[in-house]
């Protein structure tokens, strides 16, 4: 069971939180609180006729409406043939399985149309897409297909096939046929010029003199070649927005209070890594330094009063095995609120450290390439010394293995004991107080814990929480 998971502290995966961090563009923002940015093309098409007509985005719009008419001519074949397919099988029953999965090509068709876009925007279309929950290799196709069929995202991305291929594809061929009839018209005094004395009509009907009669021709042209031009920028800029709305990550109405959660609950725990760390240094600058004054100062003592007053020194020497002894407790208690090898050394050497304490056998092996955040080290060794203590009060184990490794810029840790099994969450274990502690760096914890065991706990801290 997951007892803390991203939901309800981060923003989710259709949210405009984008999981390869890049922000959203500037923009007004549209009535369902998606994001309208200002499109590069759309920018482009703003400037004065000649700017537009003589730059390059002429010439990137029609490539893109030839990569899309291309592209949706090929949907449109891959949707026919499933349809088709699924009703000529749905006799037999078969076919309902093929047409349930016809909304699943809107993944693959959304993924290159992310990529297609970057010929005329610049700014990277995030994947909407929440990773599946689990350990990836553990994932069945069954489990990714239930996922994704419950996103809302992929009946979006199903929707925007269906338009590339039916409207987007009808619209880019009407443009690109009017390029090729407009560059046949610019061409045509030459092409006249070429075949004299043979006759050539443009016209049906209606000979062609010669090279001078097809200026007119040619002027008609060019006016086409700049009326297509102006039609593929509109017509990209109005598929690039399409693509943006349904291909993108959205925005949930409660976006802005939510982020505002997460900002509030990392400040809160900078807060308390900040007192966390004066309480510290108050300890070890001043309770233990004058403890260990006290204690030289009643050893002095006793051997002053040793001979005179051997009474008195036996109660001074007491004094001091009660000072030595509350140095000790101080110690501990400073090394339980963050030990000094973790700031040192770091998460591998401190879990080495806290095993080698453990009532119970610990097999530690933390394979770490480089240092972690400190709060993200400091949640992860007190996860694992909470664990290991649950585990020598509760479960009975004779064994511990404890291992770490860093998957995807997320920490993975796994515990797993030996024990009885049968941990509850609810039963004042501390499972929840580790969950708690978790979310607040967007963290997950899974428990595993069967009845007969074993109890397998398993950590993923994002490092860049």
């Amino acid at each position: 069971m997951s007892l803390a998971d991203e939901a309800g502290t981060t923003a989710g995966p259709d949210d405009t939180a984008r999981p390869d961090g890049t922000a959203a563009p500037d923009g007004p923002t549209a009535p369902d609180g998606t994001a309208a940015p200002n499109l590069a093309v759309r920018r482009a098409l703003g400037r004065r006729p000649p700017a537009f007509l003589f730059s390059a985005w002429p010439l990137r719009c029609w490539l893109h409406q030839l990569g899309g008419v291309l592209f949706g001519l090929g949907v449109l074949l891959a949707l026919t043939v499933l349809v088709s397919v699924g009703i000529l099988l749905s006799v037999a029953g078969v076919g309902l399985l093929v047409l349930a999965c016809v909304p699943l090509l809107g993944i693959p068709v959304a993924r290159l149309e992310r990529r297609r876009l970057r010929l005329v925007e610049p700014v990277r279309l995030a994947d909407p897409h929440a990773p599946v929950p689990g350990d990836g290799l553990r994932n069945g196709l069954r489990r990714r297909l239930r996922h994704r069929f419950a996103e809302r995202a992929t009946w979006r991305e199903s929707g925007y096939a269906a338009l590339l291929a039916i409207v987007f594809t009808g619209a880019g061929l009407g443009v690109l046929a009017l390029l090729a009839f407009s560059c046949i018209l610019v061409a045509s005094p030459v092409v006249v010029w070429a075949l004299t004395p043979e006759t050539v009509m443009i016209i049906p009907g209606r000979a062609v003199p010669g090279p001078l009669s097809a200026l007119p021709f040619g002027l008609v042209g060019l006016a086409g070649v700049a009326l297509s031009g102006y039609a593929a920028g509109w017509l990209t800029a109005g598929q690039v927005w399409t693509a943006r709305m349904l291909l993108g990550p959205r925005r949930d109405p409660d976006h802005h209070r939510v982020i505002e959660l997460t900002r509030s609950r990392a400040r809160l725990a900078d807060a308390f890594e900040a007192e966390r760390r004066r309480i510290e240094r108050d300890l070890h600058d001043g309770a233990q330094q004058q403890l260990v004054a006290l204690t030289m100062t009643l050893g002095l003592a006793e051997l002053e009063l040793k001979d005179s007053a051997p009474e008195a020194a036996a109660l001074v020497a007491r004094g001091r095995g009660e000072a030595r002894r509350a140095l000790e407790q101080l110690r501990d208690l400073v090394r339980g609120i963050h030990p000094q090898v973790l700031t040192d050394h770091g998460l591998a050497a401190a879990v080495a450290e806290v095993a080698q304490r453990s009532p119970i056998p610990v097999e530690a092996a933390i394979d770490l390439p480089r240092r972690l955040p400190p709060l993200v080290e400091a949640t992860a060794y007190f996860t694992v010394t909470e664990a290991l203590a649950n585990a020598a009060r509760h479960s009975g184990a004779s064994r511990v293995g404890v291992t770490g490794r860093l998957v995807d810029d997320r920490l993975i840790l796994m515990i797993i004991d030996d024990g009885r099994g049968g941990a509850d969450p609810g039963a004042g274990t501390g499972l929840s107080g580790l969950a708690d502690r978790l979310a607040i760096l967007r963290g997950r914890l899974t428990v595993s814990s069967p009845v007969g065991g074993p109890t397998q706990l398993r950590v993923e801290v994002p490092c860049s929480a």
